[in-house]
């Protein structure tokens, strides 16, 4: 082969990397740029700003931190409120306990003024008694518990209690009270106990 033909081979045939710059060099270590910044995009590549992007969840966090501290104050406020219903309770229930034991002082004071005029007196003790009666149910009244002893209305399941049921008769009517056993007191929604009733029936009806 000539010497013209032997350059013509060697620059027909395959040209090594180095001669080309295409092989690694000390300053890329055989990395290109992704590889150098671990496949991920650089901060401008979405278009978006890197103030931008930190601007957003700044926000956030301030939002969050106003909702914890709305919260917080809401927990303080139920915690207080707590705190005052339980010193106040106490007080309350004590307060009522004055006024209804108040309200039947003169109660007591009109018993003891008929003891002591019982033995000069005899017959003076039952008209006292039937006073002190009076006196206590106008309390209890009061109170919002009036007594329930009525002849003659409807049977009301709530205010009523039937312990026996008897004939209808010629005064009474179907399913109303005959008889009241034991007297209740208050009414349909405050009761502290129902009257014992007797009920009257109709067989055949």
């Amino acid at each position: 082969m000539t010497e013209r033909g032997h350059a013509e081979g060697q620059e027909d045939g395959p040209v090594p990397p180095e001669a080309t710059g295409g092989g690694p060099t000390p300053e890329t270590g055989g990395q290109d740029d992704a590889g150098r910044n671990g496949g991920a995009p650089t901060p401008g590549g979405s278009g978006e700003r890197p103030e931008e992007a930190q601007a957003r969840p700044a926000g956030d966090r301030s939002e969050v931190a106003e909702l914890e501290d709305r919260w917080r104050r809401a927990l303080a406020d139920l915690d207080n409120l707590r705190k005052r219903y339980s010193r106040e309770l106490p007080r309350e229930l004590a307060a009522e306990r004055d006024r209804v034991a108040a309200a039947f002082l003169p109660v007591i004071d009109n018993i003891d003024l008929a003891l002591e005029h019982a033995e000069a007196d005899p017959g003076a003790i039952v008209e006292g008694v039937r006073a002190i009666r009076q006196e206590a149910l106008a309390v209890l009244a009061q109170l919002g518990y009036p007594r329930r002893d009525e002849i003659g209305r409807p049977f009301d399941p709530t205010r009523h209690e039937v312990v026996a049921v008897v004939p209808t008769t010629e005064g009474s009517e179907p399913g109303s009270v005959v008889e009241v056993v034991r007297p209740g007191y208050g009414d349909a929604e405050r009761s502290l106990r129902p009257a014992a009733v007797t009920v009257a029936h109709d067989p055949e009806g």
